[in-house]
């Protein structure tokens, strides 16, 4: 993945540019203050939003989004179905809803929110049906470790083109990682700053006044580094616009070695193979 801009984007299998640099807002409260936190980001230069249904928030992202102006085109929006919505039938229904809240025509990234035993498979085909009718331009899904993937891929037409999955220095599952890149399947990290226990971690401190930046820089930067598609979430202006500036340095192999070994295989969220929601 090169790395440019906070505007640079990777290529995903079918074609499609993806910006690798994007807001999350998960637990950013729907009304104003997700409209502001998106309305910085797209500010800030920020040109890829990740919400979801659960989130309940996508009115006011998607408010946000046309208030802004911006041509369509040049503002990539994920959204993702909850695991109370999936099924074909229901997964069809649950994109329209989502639709109508965003107020927008079509997503750029769609996703199976989680791996929901003996339901993400038909999941992912109403996935293809939207696909295939051109209401979205990517899937994807969220959450699946290997033998998801490989238990989908056995009846999937369309290979997903993004696993979103939870990564950061204390959760780094390099070995999943490098299936989905082997597999043409991007990479994208959720939780990339631990839902702020990063800041804790005091090895990082040290490097990143090695490369006069804060954690959050760091951190995110080898997110970028590793290849990987980053969402920090953030509400606030100042964190919104520092956690873009990301392209004036480089992390040598030796400190990305480093941070790689700060990995407890320890999770914020829930094991994708034992969760009840």
């Amino acid at each position: 993945m090169k790395l440019t801009d906070k505007q640079g984007t990777v290529r995903l299998s079918n074609g499609v540019e993806m910006p690798y640099l994007g807001l999350g807002v998960f637990k950013s409260r729907d009304g104003q203050e997700v409209i502001d936190a998106v309305t910085y980001a797209l500010e800030a230069g920020y040109r890829h939003i990740d919400t979801a249904a659960v989130y309940n928030n996508e009115a006011g992202v998607g408010q946000a989004i046309r208030q802004y102006q911006l041509p369509r085109n040049e503002v990539f929006v994920t959204s993702k179905v909850w695991n109370s919505d999936q099924g074909y039938d229901n997964t069809i229904k649950a994109f329209k809803d989502s639709m109508e809240r965003l107020g927008l025509d079509y997503l750029d990234l769609y996703l199976v929110h989680w791996p929901v035993k003996g339901k993400y498979k038909e999941t992912y085909r109403a996935l293809e049906t939207l696909y295939e009718e051109g209401k979205v331009r990517a899937i994807g899904v969220s959450n699946f470790l290997a033998h998801h993937i490989d238990d989908l891929l056995e009846t999937a037409k369309v290979r997903p083109m993004v696993n979103q999955l939870e990564y950061h220095p204390r959760l780094t599952q390099p070995e999943l990682i490098q299936k989905c890149l082997d597999l043409n399947i991007r990479p994208e990290a959720w939780s990339p700053l631990m839902q702020g226990e990063v800041f804790d971690i005091h090895e990082l401190q040290k490097l990143a006044n090695k490369y006069d930046k804060n954690i959050a820089q760091l951190v995110l930067r080898w997110n970028l580094q590793h290849g990987i598609i980053t969402i920090p979430k953030s509400v606030n202006r100042k964190r919104i616009e520092s956690n873009a500036q990301l392209f004036d340095f480089e992390i040598s192999t030796e400190d990305m070695r480093l941070i790689d070994g700060l990995n407890r295989n320890e999770r914020i969220g829930a094991d994708p193979d034992n969760f009840n929601f």
